[in-house]
């Protein structure tokens, strides 16, 4: 809860507003640095860093994976003089910034701490977040790097080392935003999270990094990171019970005294799984309503905000649209006299009722996961991401029957050409090629003009660190200072702890199928007839892009309209996905790309495709993926391109069966 500070006009005394930020980065730190400037001349209030996923998942921009991927959903950051450009004349002692990163956090919280050193900054005044939360990566967003322990014991290292060296820092942001657009229900949201929150806190508290008698202060810098949807009154329920929770939690199972060290501190981004491609100009309405859910409950409001843009289900947005987003959070904070009151929603008994709904729900859940021995275990098991694979299979079908009504997608769909999306950029920003090429030729030039040595000494040093379970920051600022790269840190540690493949959630998951599924499964019998076996589709996720719920979604469908379907999860190379191709003599290939890594990923897997004899497999598209880059993809060969708008599965399905039977019969 804020405190009171200013007084307004009328004399009364009014909270501070929340931070509010913009989420950015994009192309290169430079360009990412101008855009953080011009954000802040605005009146942002801190930063929050996108970083692509190369820089998220441990690889440098000239690594095979990277390929395609580089600067196009964040800022790419390979070393040290990346994270100065990004930084540049930014005094980071006197900043509040946040960091979307995860698996590779430690490094870039070392990085962003070696770039502060340089400026002569305090450690001890660094105001910040990194994200952290690994548990849900397995779950919905996919850029995890090592198995859960290890993971655990990264997040483990930063909390030990920034209690002491960065104590203003918040180490870990238990994040439930992702568990939302993967299709979590409000339960799920509040237990998942708090079972993840405890799986931290008890291994803080089992590592004996933190003494005893200070363990209330160090459970204090662990935040929240959470997402609002449509839902108005149930969101704004769900904060109520997520701040009730965390404290009936950490007073009864942590021994938490102290109240002001048990409140619920949460940062927020508002829903981005419900904007629509459709009649995008409705998302302003959409991301407003969403925002009030987490700022007009004084005793749930969000400590930090960042919008996302109206044009976000279209790709990425540009500077204009990020500020009408900044815009909407200033005019709630500053023109209206919401900070001049209590919560309004004390003593209503609506609302009351619905929170102990949701709590009694959350509690009995989370119960099951800890009887399961944990937030670990139950994503190892697979349970937490069949749950979510279910929960998003449901939400689907309601959307494509019709009982959940999303204006100008399945409802009220007669509209008007929308001015916001004209023009030559076609209403968004988009990463040019050729910032790949060039990032790949600086981190080239980066290693060439450093200390061989140093670099091994250093890395060296990293390696002694994970392997004999010692904290990992001293070694990894030291090896940032030395010019070490993202993907020698990650390659390091790969070496010590190795890689793992997470449960997709696929194979199990409970049918919720909506349309004409019966017409559609008749159709798949006859063509299956006609080939002589049963249809086989390969649903294949290329590059980093690790955000798999539409790709799981359609993995579903097609299992239940009768087609043979072969899913190996994320994070795999065109290669990969030709070889599948040919060993499992597929029928069809579909591919889903939502990093806008679209156009380079498509070029070489149909390349690989004709080389390999594999002409007469049809390939099919879906993604966030601009009308002229769809031109460019069919130009290339591919048999369809599905966007958002194309929201009934059934009709993809019945859509793919027909390019399938039509490829048998030219090849006949």
């Amino acid at each position: 809860m804020a405190e009171t500070s200013d007084k307004s006009a009328g004399g009364v005394k009014r909270d501070q507003p929340w931070i509010i930020r913009t989420y950015a980065g994009h192309s290169t730190a430079a360009a990412s640095n101008a855009l953080y400037r011009s954000n802040l001349a605005k009146g942002q209030t801190g930063l929050s860093v996108a970083f692509d996923l190369p820089t998220q998942t441990g690889y440098d921009p000239d690594d095979v994976l990277a390929r395609g991927e580089v600067g196009k959903v964040g800022v790419p950051i390979a070393h040290l003089g990346d994270m100065r450009r990004l930084f540049s004349d930014i005094p980071l002692e006197r900043m509040n910034t946040s960091m979307t990163i995860n698996a590779t956090a430690a490094w870039l919280l070392a990085l962003y701490v070696a770039v502060a050193d340089e400026q002569g900054a305090d450690r001890t005044k660094l105001n910040g977040t990194t994200q952290n939360d690994i548990i849900k990566e397995y779950l919905s967003r996919g850029t995890y790097v090592f198995a859960p322990a290890p993971s655990i014991r990264l997040t483990t290292d930063i909390i030990a080392w920034t209690y002491t060296a960065m104590p203003k820092w918040n180490p870990m942001n238990v994040c439930s935003y992702h568990l939302q657009e993967a299709g979590a229900t409000p339960v799920q949201e509040l237990a998942f999270a708090l079972a993840t929150a405890c799986t931290i806190l008890d291994g803080m508290k089992a590592s004996g990094a933190i003494p005893p008698a200070e363990f209330p202060q160090a459970v204090a810098r662990i935040s929240f990171f959470v997402n609002a949807g449509m839902r108005f009154i149930t969101e704004i329920a769900k904060m109520r019970a997520f701040t009730e929770l965390w404290d009936e939690i950490l007073e009864s199972r942590y021994g938490v005294e102290d109240p002001k060290l048990r409140r619920f501190r949460y940062g927020v981004q508002v829903n981005s799984l419900g904007l629509t491609e459709p009649q995008p100009e409705n998302n302003v309405s959409r991301i407003l309503i969403e925002m009030l859910a987490v700022v007009l409950s004084k005793n749930a409001r969000a400590r930090a905000v960042q919008l996302p843009a109206w044009n976000e289900a279209l790709g990425l947005p540009r500077p204009w649209d990020q500020q009408w987003s900044l815009r909407m959070q200033q005019i709630m904070a500053f023109e209206t006299d919401l900070l001049e009151y209590g919560d309004i929603f004390d003593g209503s008994t609506v609302m009351t009722a619905k929170v102990e709904a949701l709590k009694a729900e959350a509690k009995q859940e989370l119960e099951r996961i800890h009887a399961m021995g944990g937030a670990i275990a139950a994503v190892e098991s697979g349970y937490m991401k069949r749950a979510l694979v279910e929960s998003n299979t449901r939400r689907l079908a309601g959307i494509e029957s019709g009982e959940q009504i999303v204006v100008g997608v399945n409802k009220f769909t007669e509209t008007e050409p929308s001015p916001l999306a004209a023009g030559a950029d076609g209403g968004i920003l988009t990463v040019p090629e050729h910032v790949e090429a060039e990032a790949v030729e600086a981190v080239q030039a980066w290693r060439s003009a450093r200390d061989a040595k140093v670099v091994a000494k250093a890395l060296e040093e990293l390696k002694k660190a994970a392997s004999e379970g010692r904290n990992i920051m001293e070694p990894s600022i030291a090896a940032a200072k030395a010019g070490v790269t993202t993907g020698e840190w990650g390659r390091t540690l790969r070496e010590v702890f190795g890689e793992y493949r997470a449960p997709t959630g696929v194979g199990a998951a409970a049918s919720a199928s909506a349309g004409e599924i019966e017409t559609v499964r008749a159709r798949v019998d006859e063509v299956s007839n006609l080939l002589g076996r049963r249809v086989k589709f390969l649903v294949g996720k290329p590059g980093l892009d690790g955000h798999s719920n539409g790709a799981e979604q359609i993995a579903v469908r097609a299992r239940d309209c009768g087609m043979e379907v072969v899913y190996e999860g994320i994070r795999l190379t065109p290669a990969e996905i030709v070889n599948a191709a040919l060993e499992e003599s597929v029928h069809v290939v579909g591919l889903s790309i939502l990093s806008g890594s679209h156009v380079p990923l498509v070029r070489e897997i149909m390349t690989r495709m004709r080389d390999n004899g594999l002409d007469d497999v049809p390939v099919v598209v879906g993604g966030i993926i601009p009308p002229d880059d769809a031109e460019t993809l069919r130009a290339m060969g591919v048999a369809a391109v599905y966007t958002p708008k194309d929201f009934q599965l059934t009709d993809i399905m019945a859509d793919i069966v027909r390019i399938v039977e039509a490829g048998s019969r030219k090849a006949a």
